[in-house]
């Protein structure tokens, strides 16, 4: 991998194309389907270009996680225990959905490797993931030990909005396979749904 010495323009653009080659394999063969003959393919780069670049599969996989996960969870860092609960819960669902419709080879590299068990994650799960859903989950059950929304399990509730958001991009085929659908009008219809959904069930008025 490159030094600390900057970077040429060149040597940039190289360094972006192979990261945006890198997730449309990733994303598509998961981490030990994919190779990085297909990567420097994909990047109309030769291997040993590549290589210039990166040292390994493992080092680019790593890159594009760590940037990722900036990304990721940005949407669940602005969810604020000053605003109103529903509001802010809501904003998070509509927020991840939207990332699902913007970010859906993202979205796939990383189901990609949680699926095969993310062996190459464990330490971003293990540390930043779980310490902001920690925190997050606190500032929920806050909200609903204080009769603000209603009674609610925040782990649960968090992984509910993950896998009724994400699945618009880790399943899009089936989903336009049974909607069919060329456009994205599905994503709207979307919106409503969630919306509704989570509103009516983390209303106080359900409880009575």
């Amino acid at each position: 991998m490159l030094g600390k010495t900057p970077r040429t323009r060149i040597q940039k653009k190289n360094h972006e194309t192979i990261l945006e080659a890198a997730l449309d394999v990733f994303s598509g063969h998961g981490f030990r389907g994919a190779t990085l003959d297909q990567i420097a393919v994909e990047a109309g780069l030769s291997k040993p270009n590549l290589l210039y670049y990166f040292p390994s599969k493992v080092a680019i996989h790593r890159a594009l996680i760590d940037r990722l996960m900036v990304t990721w969870l940005d949407p669940l860092r602005e969810l604020d225990a000053a605003g109103d609960p529903i509001e802010e819960i809501l904003a998070y669902v509509l927020r991840k959905l939207s990332m699902a419709r913007e970010y859906p080879r993202e979205s796939r590299l990383f189901a990609n490797e949680i699926v095969q068990g993310a062996p190459n994650i464990t330490d971003k799960i293990d540390g930043e993931l779980k310490s902001l859903v920690d925190e997050k989950t606190s500032v929920i059950k806050g909200w609903s030990d204080a009769g603000r929304i209603a009674k609610v399990d925040p782990y649960h509730l968090i992984f509910s909005i993950w896998a009724t958001t994400q699945h618009y991009a880790d399943f899009d085929a089936q989903i336009r396979g049974i909607i069919v659908t060329d456009g994205e009008t599905h994503f709207d219809d979307a919106r409503v749904f969630l919306d509704r959904l989570f509103r009516q069930m983390l209303s106080p008025n359900t409880e009575k």
